[in-house]
């Protein structure tokens, strides 16, 4: 009989932190490129910053970032996380294990995001220009790996309870959100943001069917406040107003 091995505990130093369009947790996609318009960077930390430690990485288009939830509680060793939780795809009420979710509840909080590598900065430092991030401003990433599609691309691949991406609810700005796009210099890419964002609906699963209530979305320097209206041919977003944050 194998006997299980001991407990060891590793201490793991992140190399960088995110700066990016999300200040906040709430709203953001569930999955990385979901929204194309969301910009990030990775900003390299010391001793991690030497430009030759990136070295060859602009060859490569996409990039794989293990990250931690930082903002998600600790778990508080064996006992504490939770070994079922309830994936928002199948409506926030059946349970699955958390091994069989993406979950940020996680016993070692640990996250991997595919992102897009838009550019390589080493003029001061490394900074990782990168696109379709889905990742809150002041993530500590802890690893960069260049994705390779050829040995990780698998479209025959099984995806249990999420078989294909979410359905998109159609999006409208109300005269007073589209005047405030108008007069910034970012309102043309920050209304992509906005689109993107609410169009996979990032109300949480019980509240679907409160199509009375407003809700507010931090994306850049703003707060985007947004109810979902029930139609005859479905439930839209309305984007009631976008004021300062």
């Amino acid at each position: 009989m194998t006997e299980t091995p001991p407990h060891h505990a590793f201490t793991l130093s992140p190399i960088g932190f995110i700066e990016s369009d999300y200040p906040d947790k709430f709203g953001i996609p569930r999955q990385p490129g979901l929204a194309p318009a969301a910009r990030a960077s990775l900003i390299l930390v010391p001793p991690f910053d030497d430009p030759l430690a990136v070295r060859g990485l602009e060859d490569f288009s996409h990039l794989w970032l293990t990250f931690l939830f930082h903002l998600s509680p600790e778990q508080g060793g064996a006992e504490g996380w939770p070994p079922l939780v309830r994936p928002p795809r199948l409506g926030g009420n059946a349970k699955v294990g958390v091994f069989a979710s993406r979950s940020t509840h996680r016993p070692n909080r640990l996250g991997l995001s595919l992102v897009e590598l838009v550019e390589v900065d080493t003029r001061r430092g490394v900074r990782l220009i990168l696109g379709g991030a889905d990742l809150v401003s002041g993530t500590p990433v802890i690893d960069i790996k260049p994705y390779l599609p050829w040995a990780e691309a698998r479209p025959d691949a099984r995806a249990g309870f999420a078989p294909k991406a979410p359905a998109l609810l159609s999006v409208a700005f109300s005269t007073s959100a589209e005047a405030t796009l108008a007069e910034r210099p970012d309102g043309d890419s920050l209304g992509e943001l906005v689109t993107q964002v609410l169009a996979q609906d990032p109300r949480p699963a019980y509240h679907r069917g409160a199509e009375t209530r407003i809700y507010g979305v931090r994306l850049r320097d703003v707060d985007v406040r947004f109810q979902a209206i029930a139609t005859d041919e479905g439930t839209r977003i309305e984007v009631v107003e976008i004021v300062a944050a």
